[in-house]
């Protein structure tokens, strides 16, 4: 066995730790090959989970023995808080500099919201703003509810609550920046879910279509005449409500900053900038997103007993925020008198642009040529602007929660 050890430390260090910690790392290698294959067969997101499952799949194969007969791997350690600790560190571990530098104060969430920014097109939020903002609300449910739930059921701090609420929002970037703010000893379970979840609703959120819509009203066309908005109305609209939305909510600047920067290039048609943010930067950042987050799954991340409270709340977050939203759009098909079609109400759960296209492709299912994916597109970016000034306002508010 000791020949075994030294010449696979990886294969040794299973006989070396606990068998609870041991079952876990083979669990975790076994699903970090399940999510990176269907990332492959485009069943769940392909840009998170080949290199989320991938990372996960190594950081739990790729341990071995340290100094003073610990075990570790040379990947990421984020439990390293001292000042001469982590400046060794981060000159072994080969993602420790990505996750000090981008994770730990939420750049890597801001540089993925400059991308969807840059992304958006803002004549489809222009082309009915009530609606779409409304709709936006209405998909925000699942978040005040589990914050509800959390407290007063599982008895989680407010803080911790909050934090995963946020899941509720199906905004990966705002969930890592929201559980950075008001739990940080928490934050990788809470992002790593969280973006597991976020991939499951492509799945998922289908059965909630047809469960709530009956087939016959999912089919509805819906007419829309954007509005011919001049490129000068909708620069300075982006920078307006972006002055605004800091102005009240200056704990959730970064993002709000993050993500008006973004539209504000697309429309002042800075090419250079546009691409550079649609293309590099969105990808990039992307990318290590979810190779981190895979690096992040060890062992004794799903051994922390609050990771169960996690799963339930964020399952009921997203599940009633998806509900939410499509009785929004039950909402709107009565005051439309059977004009709108009530599915376009799932895309207010800012999963951009996820949500929206599940809504046109529940619609395309019933009428090939019912086009609502414009609506759902200004639900859609409404959505995102919604979950930041909800989680603005939960770590603005936390305190007095608590």
């Amino acid at each position: 066995m000791e020949w075994m050890t030294s010449l696979f430390p990886g294969v040794g260090t299973f006989f070396a730790v606990d068998g609870t910690v041991a079952a876990a790392r083979i669990f975790l290698i076994c699903f970090g090959f399940v999510l990176s294959y269907m990332g492959f067969q485009r069943k769940l997101e392909p840009l998170i989970m080949v290199p989320m499952g991938i990372g996960m799949i190594c950081v739990n194969a790729g341990v071995l023995f340290l100094e003073n007969g610990a075990v570790g791997t040379l990947i990421l350690n984020p439990l390293v808080s001292g000042t001469d600790e982590l400046m060794g560190i981060l000159q072994i571990n080969c993602l420790q500099p990505i996750y000090n530098f981008t994770f730990s104060n939420g750049l890597i969430a801001c540089l993925v919201f400059m991308g969807i920014g840059a992304r958006s097109e803002i004549s489809f939020l222009l082309a009915r703003p009530w609606t779409s903002i409304t709709i936006a609300l209405f998909a925000e449910l699942g978040t005040f509810v589990t914050l509800a739930v959390g407290v007063v059921f599982f008895g989680l701090p407010a803080g911790e609550a909050a934090a995963i609420a946020t899941i509720g929002g199906a905004d990966g970037p705002m969930v890592l920046f929201s559980s950075l703010i008001m739990a940080p000893e928490l934050f990788v379970p809470i992002s790593i879910i969280a973006y597991l979840y976020l991939s499951l609703t492509y799945g998922g959120y289908p059965y909630l279509i047809r469960l709530l819509v009956p087939k016959k009203y999912r089919g509805i066309d819906v007419e829309i005449y954007p509005p011919e908005v001049p490129q000068k109305t909708k620069f300075v609209f982006c920078v307006a409500i972006c002055l605004i939305l800091c102005l009240l909510l200056p704990m959730a600047a970064p993002l709000i900053m993050s993500f008006f920067i973004g539209i504000a290039v697309k429309e002042a048609e800075i090419g250079p900038y546009q691409e550079l943010l649609e293309e590099t930067v969105t990808y990039l950042s992307t990318f290590f997103l979810g190779l981190t987050l895979g690096t992040l799954c060890e062992a004794s991340t799903i051994l922390n007993p609050i990771v169960i409270k996690i799963l339930v709340l964020g399952i009921l977050a997203l599940t009633i925020s998806g509900v939410g939203g499509l009785l929004g759009g039950w909402l709107f098909y009565l005051r439309d008198k059977g004009g709108f079609n009530p599915v376009i109400g799932i895309s207010g759960v800012s999963c951009v642009p996820t949500t929206a296209k599940l809504a046109q492709h529940a619609a395309e299912e019933e009428n090939p040529f019912a086009m609502i994916l414009p609506l759902a597109m200004g639900a859609n970016i409404s959505g995102v602007i919604t979950s930041a000034i909800a989680a603005g306002v939960f770590v603005t508010t936390i305190s007095m929660i608590g």
